[in-house]
C-alpha cells in the first residue's frame, strides 16, 4: 500500500485515493483504504488513546461507530488473540493518519492489516485525522460512511450517500441486546501477566452475576483475581432470574446505544434489584443505567469522551483520576433525586462520573476501572464493591 498525503476536506478526488469518508454534513475525505474492502457506516467518534487500539476496536460500546484515532502511530506493534475484549468487534469502521508499519512486538501475533481482514474491519488512512477531529469537535456526533474499492472498482460517491441515508441516528438506538450474550456462562479467568499469561481463579470468596449489555472481558477478570466467582447473564434477563442465583453482587457492564433505549426494558428489572438491597455496582453503559433506575435522565454528548487520559475528580477523596473512557451519552445531574449523590465528575467538563445511592448499596462510574486501555489510578472500585459484598455478609450472618 503507498504512503500518501493527507488532504484536508478535499474536493477533488486524488489519483491515488481507493478509499473514502463522506461525513452526513458532506465533509469528505480520500485516502487508501485498510482491512475489509467495502462500504462501512456509522456514528463518527475520536479516540484520543495513544495505546491499547487492539482493545478501543474490540470494545463492543464502539458498535455502531466508526473510530478516528487521533495519535498518528496505529497498528505499528500488531495484533495478538490475548489483547481482544471480545470474541467479535462490533465498531464500525476506523480512521487512521499514517499507514501502520510492520508489527514491532515479541507479543505480535499478525499485523494490523492482517487482523482487521479477519475481523472484516474496514478502515482509511492517510486522512488528516487532526483536521477531521477537530471538525467533530465543531459540528458535533454525526453518521458517516467508509468505502474501500476493491483492486480496479472506482469510488463510487452515490454509494456512499446511500448508505449514509440508511444509517440510524444513534440517538435513540438500542445496541446493547445485539452483542450480549445469548445465553448465562461462569467466568473464571484472572488478570493477564507477563510470561505467565492468564491465570484461573481456583477458590473464590463472592458470586457475583454480571449482566451482559457488551461486557469487556478485562472486566470480568478483574473481579475474578479479587476472588468473584462471576455468572455472565444475557442483558434482557429478568430480576427474578437473576436472583435465583442468590448472588453476593450484581454488576451492570458496559455497552453501546443510547441508554435510554436500552432502559425501556432494563430500568424496571434494576428497579427490582436495587430493592433487593443485593449489592450492585455499575460501570459506562451500566452506570446510566443504574442513574435511570434511581429517578435521573440520560442526555446525548455533543461529541462524547473517548480516550485513556481524562481527568475525573472523586470528589469523596479529593483525589484526581486519569482514566479511560468511552461514552456518548451521560447521566444528568440535576435529574437526581435527593437521596443519589455525584461521587465524581468530569474536569473537561463538570458532567457525572460517579453515582452514589444514599439508601442503597449501589455505586456507579462512567469510565472504565478496568484499565484496558488506560492507567491504573480507578482499581480501587473493584475493591470496593468486593467490600460491600463483604459488608452485606456480615449483615446477613
Amino acid at each position: 500500500m503507498p504512503q500518501i498525503v493527507p488532504d484536508t476536506m478535499t474536493k477533488t478526488m486524488p489519483p491515488y485515493a481507493n478509499a473514502c469518508l463522506m461525513l452526513a454534513d458532506g465533509t469528505v475525505f480520500y485516502g487508501n483504504g485498510i482491512g475489509a474492502t467495502g462500504i462501512t457506516a456509522g456514528e463518527i467518534c475520536f479516540n484520543t488513546a495513544m495505546t491499547g487500539y487492539q482493545e478501543v476496536l474490540t470494545d463492543l460500546s464502539f458498535a455502531g461507530q466508526i473510530i478516528t484515532f487521533t495519535f498518528p502511530h496505529i497498528g505499528n506493534v500488531g495484533c495478538n488473540d490475548e489483547d481482544n475484549e471480545a470474541v467479535r468487534p462490533a465498531a464500525s469502521g476506523l480512521v487512521l493518519r499514517e499507514l501502520p508499519t510492520d508489527p514491532s512486538n515479541f507479543r505480535s501475533e499478525s499485523s494490523f492489516n492482517d487482523w482487521l481482514v479477519a475481523k472484516g474491519l474496514t478502515g482509511i488512512y492517510g486522512v488528516d485525522t487532526r483536521a477531521l477531529t477537530r471538525h467533530i469537535r465543531q459540528a458535533g456526533a454525526q453518521n458517516a460512511v467508509i468505502f474501500h474499492a476493491k483492486k480496479g472498482e472506482a469510488i463510487n460517491l452515490e454509494a456512499l450517500q446511500k448508505a449514509l441515508s440508511a444509517c440510524p441516528d444513534m440517538t435513540g438506538r438500542e445496541l446493547a441486546a445485539s452483542v450480549s450474550t445469548d445465553k448465562p456462562y461462569e467466568w473464571n479467568q484472572t488478570a493477564w501477566t507477563l510470561g505467565e499469561g492468564f491465570g484461573t481463579l481456583d477458590k473464590h470468596s463472592y458470586h457475583v452475576v454480571a449482566i451482559d449489555y457488551g461486557e469487556k472481558l478485562n472486566i470480568l477478570r478483574r473481579l475474578a483475581e479479587r476472588g468473584c466467582k462471576v455468572t455472565v447473564v444475557p442483558a434482557t434477563i429478568s430480576a427474578e432470574d437473576i436472583l435465583k442465583y442468590k448472588p453476593d453482587g450484581i454488576f451492570l457492564s458496559n455497552g453501546p446505544g443510547d441508554p435510554a433505549a436500552t432502559g425501556a426494558y432494563a430500568v424496571p428489572v434494576l428497579k427490582k434489584l436495587i430493592n433487593s438491597g443485593v449489592p450492585m455496582f455499575g460501570i459506562c453503559l451500566g452506570h446510566q443505567l443504574i442513574g435511570q433506575a434511581l429517578g435521573g435522565k440520560t442526555e446525548k454528548l455533543k461529541q462524547g469522551h473517548r480516550g485513556a487520559n481524562h481527568p475525573v475528580k472523586n470528589l469523596e477523596t479529593g483525589a484526581v483520576e486519569i482514566t479511560s473512557q468511552n461514552h456518548g451519552f451521560a447521566v444528568i445531574a440535576d435529574s437526581l433525586p435527593a437521596d443519589v449523590k455525584v461521587t465524581h465528575v468530569s474536569l473537561f467538563d463538570g458532567t457525572v462520573e460517579g453515582l452514589r445511592s444514599l439508601s442503597k448499596p449501589v455505586f456507579t462510574v462512567q469510565y472504565h476501572p478496568e484499565s484496558s486501555p488506560g492507567p491504573h489510578d480507578s482499581q480501587y472500585l473493584f475493591d470496593l464493591f468486593v467490600k460491600s459484598m463483604q459488608e452485606a455478609k456480615c449483615l446477613s450472618a
